[in-house]
């Protein structure tokens, strides 16, 4: 098969669908890469890592595009939608429950469009869990940072100093996000609350943090409390393919201290706090009702190096089996082949990914 690798388009996305070890893996099995000039570089690999490894490197992305599977990091842009056709595979996150515009390009396309996010094994999500990782880390990372005055936040330590008490960081959604983040905030010495709907999950994290982590079941009283107590606010709720819910109001953010920061995660899939929009690397935060809100959805943009290598560990078994059988091998009864189709989003001009359609009923 002829599988296309174009540069990311994203602002600041640095991070690229394919490594060179994974172009290598394709062209030993006599599949032809054609990957778009430069479109490693950020990610630390050069046209001559991926030629190397038997890519062809070509000028313009509407070639790499031409290719019979396109195999990238983040969504098509608007300025990318002319690419998208019929006969072609498109294997990338699509994050479609909170993009209706998108949604509706590729369903008029015709192209079938596999979404890493949909990916599913053994009730997991396996494509999603390595960004998430990522983004849960990211989140306590950048939380700290726009925490300090400089950056507009109240000047809070989140580990503290002897004789001065600790930051207290709120973190809504106890999943992959959620606990990686809890992992970064408890070995900073900050004052740590998660928030689930899972009692099983909940018990899960007690035997994971111990009395270093305080564990709420969510309700709205319990929300709103650790919301208006929190110096960091981290939103981590993932409803699979569906928008996510909104759980902090205007009201309860009306209740933070001024210079308190909010990051969620959640904001790829609508996010789940009413006063936070998309915002991007170049403008990462803003300020509304005197808290500091983070709403990139490409978090992992920035640590492209460790990012392009973690999302391509799992996704290269997926694009091996889709590149040797094509479409074909969603209906092979292999667990690989299982999980391209659970992922399935578009296809045939048709939305068929039944989350997703769920929240488009009229498409």
């Amino acid at each position: 098969m002829d599988v296309g690798v174009p540069k990311e388009t994203k602002d600041q996305e640095f991070r690229v669908g394919l490594t060179p070890a994974s172009v290598g893996a394709l062209t030993s099995r006599h599949h032809r890469v054609v990957v778009e000039s430069g479109a490693g570089v950020g990610a630390g690999f050069s046209d001559e890592d991926y030629a190397q490894s038997g890519g062809e490197i070509v000028a313009e992305a509407k070639t790499a595009w031409a290719q019979a599977m396109v195999v990238k990091v983040k969504e098509p842009l608007p300025a990318e939608y002319d690419y998208l056709r019929a006969d072609q595979l498109l294997f990338t996150y699509l994050h479609l429950a909170a993009g209706r515009g998108l949604t509706e390009r590729l369903i008029e396309s015709g192209v079938s469009a596999i979404a890493y996010e949909s990916v599913e094994k053994d009730g997991a999500f396996p494509l999603l869990a390595p960004m998430s990782i990522i983004a849960g880390r990211l989140s306590v990372q950048f939380g700290a940072r726009y925490l300090e005055k400089q950056q507009g936040g109240r000047g809070v330590l989140l580990g503290g100093v002897p004789g001065v008490s600790a930051g207290k960081v709120a973190i809504l959604g106890g999943g992959v996000v959620g606990t990686e983040a809890a992992r970064m905030a408890v070995g900073l010495g900050a004052q740590v609350t998660i928030i689930d709907i899972s009692v099983e999950r909940l018990s899960y994290l007690e035997t994971l943090f111990g009395s270093r982590v305080s564990l709420l079941y969510s309700t709205e009283d319990s929300i709103a409390k650790a919301v208006a107590d929190a110096d960091l606010l981290v939103g981590a709720v993932l409803v699979p393919g569906r928008k996510a819910p909104t759980l902090v109001t205007k009201a309860m953010v009306k209740t933070m201290r001024t210079g308190s920061v909010m990051v969620d995660v959640a904001v790829d899939q609508g996010g789940c706090i009413e006063t936070l929009r998309v915002t991007s690397h170049s403008e990462p935060t803003y300020e509304a009702l005197g808290v500091v809100h983070y709403g990139v959805p490409n978090m992992p943009g920035a640590v492209p190096w460790t990012a392009t290598q973690a999302l391509n560990n799992s996704t290269l078994p997926y694009v091996l089996h889709l590149a040797d059988a094509g479409l074909d091998c969603l209906y092979d009864k292999s667990e690989v082949g299982r999980g391209l189709l659970s992922a399935l989003n578009v296809s045939d001009y048709q939305l068929v990914h039944p989350a997703v359609r769920a929240v488009f009923p009229d498409l």
